[in-house]
């Protein structure tokens, strides 16, 4: 029978804490990251963290508390408890913490916040709001939870405190990100769930033990969550599978590209209703989206159907400096191909062949700047008893 505990305490984002209560909470400083799973040696407790902030080549994942906020929240907690609200852990889309090796029964859970990021004063840091949603053991306990709001200003702290059952030995408390409030005020990439500290604990004697085989159970079930996080992060780095040659040709043409979830381009584009389809070409349909902050885009979703692939996205998206410039004569000479390639298509081939969807993009050019007709996907054989010719949506 191994013996079973009943209560742990975590400073989010910051080193060890004694409290005046005799309460010993845990250091929880480990950098984080988008795809992170963490388990720190010696306790039972470990953290995950998902999801990538949006536009920031440094995203800060423990973010300390703002300098014009200190005097604010020594003002406003005890003097046994403050340095638990100077740092704390950030996610931009799901943070989730984990109780391993717990005694069955009820268990209180207090859930520690202060806005240390966003300042009270007049300036335009001053502008954010941080809302997202609290789950514990899968339930939605808190929706559209705002820490400034519910504590009564910028640098306070509040304690929301919930009720769990523990039934297998396991807790789960996870914050998600429901796209509310702002995505880039004060700044780019500050939004998501935030938490300073969480305490955990129960009447010994409201629990029972867990046996051993739970135990290892229970161990068996963190390794395996770590080897597929593993893979994981090796996939999303392109160490795995065919992912590695698509990524190397974006950055061997240096492009600013970015990624998104397929949750924020289901935002984006309510989605993928149909009131938001704008058009249709070799990929699939294309649709008209909005960004949280206000960015309009246009959202390719590739068809099981479509031939094309890598190469063709990367000539529709290609950087400004591997363009060229074009004098007159040159432009003339391309028109000249393009020309004459339409032409062999309707006249001299022995399949007659109607393109239509010529455009630039569609217009591939060799080493000595000849014309080469690309991407079929929209054409259609020219035959007397069937016309090419259509009235639905189509390409860009």
């Amino acid at each position: 029978m191994v013996a079973a505990s009943y209560s742990f305490y975590i400073n989010c984002g910051g080193g060890k804490v004694a409290t005046k209560n005799g309460k010993t909470y845990n250091d929880d400083t480990d950098e984080g990251g988008a795809a992170k799973f963490y388990h720190k040696e010696n306790t039972i407790w470990a953290f995950s963290s998902t999801g990538n902030y949006l536009e920031s080549k440094n995203p800060n994942y423990i973010p300390p508390i703002d300098e014009s906020d200190k005097l604010s929240l020594n003002n406003n907690n005890n003097n046994d408890d403050a340095e638990l609200y100077t740092n704390a852990r950030a996610s931009p889309l799901s943070l989730t913490y984990y109780g391993f090796c717990l005694g069955n029964g009820n268990y209180t859970v207090d859930l520690h916040f202060a806005e240390i990021v966003f300042t009270h004063d007049q300036t335009y840091k001053s502008l954010g709001r941080r809302i997202f949603d609290i789950y514990i053991q899968g339930n939605l306990v808190q929706k559209d939870f705002n820490i400034a709001e519910a504590a009564g200003g910028i640098g306070k702290a509040v304690i929301k405190s919930f009720n769990a059952s523990v039934i297998n030995g396991t807790l789960e408390i996870r914050l998600y990100w429901a796209g509310k409030g702002t995505t880039a005020i004060p700044q780019k990439s500050i939004y998501g769930p935030l938490i300073s500290a969480i305490s955990v604990y129960t009447d010994h004697g409201n629990g029972s033990g867990i046996s051993a085989a739970a135990v290892a159970g229970i161990v068996v079930g963190v390794v395996v969550i770590i080897v597929l996080m593993i893979f994981a992060i090796l996939w999303r780095k392109g160490c795995l599978g065919k992912r590695n040659s698509s990524t190397q040709e974006l950055q061997g043409l240096e492009l600013q590209t970015g990624m998104f979830s397929v949750r924020q381009i289901k935002m984006a584009t309510n989605n993928f209703d149909r009131v938001n389809k704008i058009g249709e070409g070799g990929f699939g349909p294309v649709y008209k989206g909005k960004l949280p902050n206000g960015i309009i885009i246009a959202v390719k979703q590739l068809s099981s159907k479509s031939m094309q692939g890598n190469r063709e996205f990367l000539n529709e998206i290609g950087a400004e400096e591997h363009q060229i410039e074009l004098d007159w004569q040159t432009r003339k000479k391309i028109c000249i191909g393009i020309a004459r390639g339409l032409a062999y298509l309707h006249e001299e081939s022995r399949v007659k062949v109607v393109h239509r969807d010529i455009k630039a993009t569609n217009v591939l050019l060799d080493e000595d700047l000849n014309s080469k007709i690309s991407d079929f996907g929209l054409a259609k054989l020219d035959e007397e008893d069937n016309t090419h010719i259509s009235t639905r949506i189509a390409g860009t």
